[in-house]
């Protein structure tokens, strides 16, 4: 039932990185106080504008997520955390956040924006994207989402803490403060976009990779031409692919780096057709 749903929704897509009715978003903290561990001693702010129309946000100290829900139906939506790129150094909030839970809304999924904490703080930014899962389930039936539906897709740096949050499952990296921590940080299915730093220097998968056999179903794009990720997202394809994990990859010949919803030219503009395609064959969750 739920594939003849998603495919139903599927056959009405508004155009690439725009939504039909999309609502007013809702901003919730991704913590109750002070999250654990590190946070930037200087305040959030924008970085001077690049004449690109990319809105770029650094000294995250307190993680917030932006929701975006699907159109009400008898069934609750499937729901997807977003986490924008920006070498943990900036998030690229618009481009690869907001654009990016517009063209899901338009799928019938709800979008879920996440502005995790930079700059420089991989496990603070793993911590924020675990506890956002937890909020994100224990919301779920007021939000409308089901709860066995929530993936998670990252974009470069993004991409990375996708990929970290996949892989660390249920097991969270912080001790857990309240009610919202009971639930459930795993996730069901993860779509990685020109993720970076899957390898390391020696160009072996990352340690945090070690152990793939229970990843979910994943979903990977880059280009042949981004030299900074490809040749560690064919790695990280073969290791999946050797723990059985289902997993579609897409290389393009051509592109670059950083592409999102806006690149109209290349072959590249068709994963987003190619990633709605995956949702819809998305398989029954494990749990």
């Amino acid at each position: 039932m739920y594939r003849l749903l998603l495919l139903t929704l599927l056959m009405s897509i508004a155009p690439v990185g725009l939504a039909q009715s999309t609502p007013a978003p809702l901003i919730v903290p991704v913590w109750p106080g002070k999250p654990p561990g590190e946070i930037s001693a200087e305040p959030e702010a924008d970085l001077p504008a690049r004449n690109d129309d990319v809105q770029r946000t650094t000294n995250v100290s307190a993680p917030t997520i932006t929701v975006y829900p699907a159109a009400k139906t008898t069934r609750p939506s499937p729901a997807v955390l977003i986490c924008p790129g920006g070498g943990y150094s900036y998030l690229a909030i618009n481009k690869e956040g907001t654009e990016i839970a517009a063209w899901l809304h338009s799928l019938g999924v709800t979008g879920v924006v996440l502005k995790y904490r930079v700059p420089n703080n991989k496990a603070g930014a793993l911590q924020d994207a675990q506890r956002a899962m937890a909020l994100i389930r224990s919301h779920a039936a007021e939000w409308n989402i089901d709860p066995e539906r929530l993936g998670i897709m990252g974009f470069s740096a993004g991409g990375n803490l996708a990929a970290a949050t996949a892989a660390q499952g249920a097991e969270k990296t912080y001790a857990a403060i309240d009610e919202v921590d009971r639930q459930s940080s795993a996730v069901d299915f993860a779509a990685l976009i020109y993720p970076a730093y899957l390898t390391d220097k020696t160009g072996a998968l990352a340690g945090q990779f070690s152990n793939l056999s229970t990843y979910p179903p994943t979903f990977i794009a880059v280009t042949q031409d981004d030299k900074l990720c490809a040749p560690g997202c064919l790695r990280f394809f073969e290791a999946l692919n050797q723990a059985g994990v289902r997993t579609d990859l897409h290389i393009f010949s051509e592109g670059g780096h950083a592409w999102a919803l806006r690149q109209k030219s290349l072959p590249v503009k068709a994963w987003p057709d190619l990633c709605a395609a995956w949702l819809s064959n998305l398989p029954s969750p494990a749990r």
